[in-house]
Parts: structure tokens; C-alpha cells; sequence
């Protein structure tokens, strides 16, 4: 007997975290825990824990096309998630087979540097993921230090970060933006502009540093939302207080930057 309950999917490709904290782990956590089944195309295979990143190995670009291929031919996807591509090649490869497939809800996560400060994007990589990914985003989602590299200007406040929301919609070409306030002083605010209004999204600050991953899985808990036919600001609500509850509930794992509890409803929560 089949069962005919409606299952969205959300396909998250980005790299592996051996810690399990962020990347890929994180987006299957978040997308699981937000109802969603989620698929995976992995780009680069990290070795890092909560301290830091201590190897990298980029995936040949072949075998991230293959990936993405197999899961569309097959299973398909209602929304995409990208987060470490490190290279212009990795990048165009990803870009290209989104417009092959007509993957058209797709949620760029910029990533960039990792919790630790080490660097997941070539420098020379930059101008690729704001020129060619970017415009394809429905929702880009940078944080402060991110938005600032894509838009060249500084960021230090929420009026600061309305620009940028600006300049990475109707200059560089996504939908959406909502550039987050985690590394800005005062509450955490995240500022999202689609194009004709800005919404702001405010939480205190949570006094801790269990937040690895804290970016991909806001990325993945707002693709997750739009799989789900929810409007971009309804799924960036959504993915904003899962977040909240999840950092609220992170737990200590290891001796650096724990990771958040994706699965608080089950595990418990601490507030």
C-alpha cells in the first residue's frame, strides 16, 4: 500500500563537515527537522571539527554534475540550497546545471570563511559567485563580513545592511536578500529587501559561542520553507525563529564553537 502523503524535498549542495556542526549535515538536519526530505551534492569534503579546519579536498566538478543530475533525474527537488562552493569552477558547474534543470527556488548561503576563520572560497572565486550564482538566487542570504565583500561597501549597522539588501537585489541580481545581523552589535537583525519593501527580523542576542553552523542552517531552514510553497517571507520567519530555538538549545560538543540543536523539539529545549 503506497502512501500518498505529499513529501517536498529541498537538495543542499554544498561541503561536508566531518564535525557534523555545518555544510551539508547541517542542511540535512535543518531540512529534516523543518518536514522536508533533503537530498545532497557534495562539492568538498572538509576535515574539521569545532575547533577549526584542518584539510580541504575539492570534488572534480564532473562528479558534483553527476550528483546533481542523479537526484533531479530521480527524485527531484522543490527548492536548492547552496553553500561552500570554493571555486570559479565548482561554481559555474553548479550554476550550470541549476538553469539546466530549471531549478528556479534556489537559496545561495555565500559562504566564505568558516566559524574558525578559515577561508572556504578562493579569492579569485568571488567575482564568480556574485556574478553567476548570485543572479539566480531567489534568497541570497549573507552575513555582515559576507555582504560586504560582494557589495564593496561597509557594514555596521541595520541601515548599512538595508544598503546592501539593496545592491544585492537590484544591482547584482537576486530576488531577494536578507543580509543578517549576527555579527553587527545590538539585537540580531536581519535585514530582507525583494525588491520593493524591506522586512526586519529581530532577536535578542544569545550569550554563546555553540553557533557553528548557525549560516547554513538559516540558509537550508529558509529553502526548506520555500519547498514548502510558503512565500520568502514567510519561510525566512520561519527559518529566523528555528534558528533562535536552535542556538537557544545548542549544547556543548568538543572544545571550540559547539553546534546548534537542530533537533530541540525531540532533544528537549534549554530555555
Amino acid at each position: 500500500m503506497s502512501n500518498s502523503k505529499l513529501i517536498f524535498k529541498a537538495m543542499t549542495i554544498a561541503g561536508s563537515d566531518s564535525g557534523g556542526g555545518a555544510g551539508i549535515q547541517a542542511d540535512l538536519k535543518s531540512f529534516a527537522a523543518m518536514g522536508v526530505y533533503g537530498t545532497s551534492a557534495i562539492t568538498a569534503i572538509t576535515a574539521q571539527n569545532t575547533l577549526g579546519v584542518t584539510d580541504v579536498l575539492e570534488l572534480p566538478t564532473s562528479l558534483i554534475e553527476s550528483q546533481i543530475d542523479a537526484i533531479v533525474s530521480d527524485i527531484g527537488s522543490d527548492s536548492v540550497k547552496t553553500g561552500m562552493l570554493s571555486s570559479s569552477e565548482i561554481i559555474q558547474t553548479v550554476a550550470d546545471r541549476i538553469s539546466y534543470h530549471g531549478l528556479n527556488t534556489l537559496v545561495v548561503d555565500p559562504v566564505m570563511v568558516a566559524k574558525g576563520g578559515d577561508r572556504l572560497l578562493h579569492e579569485q572565486a568571488v567575482g564568480a559567485l556574485r556574478d553567476i550564482l548570485v543572479p539566480l538566487a531567489t534568497v541570497v542570504t549573507p552575513n555582515a563580513p559576507e555582504a560586504e565583500i560582494l557589495t564593496g561597501m561597509t557594514i555596521t549597522n541595520v541601515e548599512d545592511a538595508r544598503i546592501a539588501a539593496r545592491i544585492l537585489v537590484d544591482e547584482i541580481g537576486a530576488a531577494c536578500a536578507v543580509v543578517k545581523g549576527g555579527h553587527l552589535e545590538g539585537p540580531a537583525t536581519d535585514v530582507l529587501y525583494d525588491g520593493s519593501e524591506f522586512t526586519l527580523f529581530t532577536q535578542e542576542r544569545i550569550p554563546t559561542k555553540n553557533t557553528h553552523g548557525t549560516g547554513c542552517t538559516f540558509a537550508s531552514a529558509t529553502a526548506a520553507g520555500l519547498a514548502k510553497g510558503l512565500s520568502t517571507q514567510a519561510a525566512v520567519r520561519d527559518a529566523k525563529a528555528y534558528v533562535t530555538a536552535a542556538i537557544q538549545s545548542s549544547f556543548e560538543i568538543g572544545g571550540g564553537h559547539g553546534p546548534l540543536n537542530h533537533f530541540f523539539e525531540l532533544w528537549g529545549r534549554n530555555d
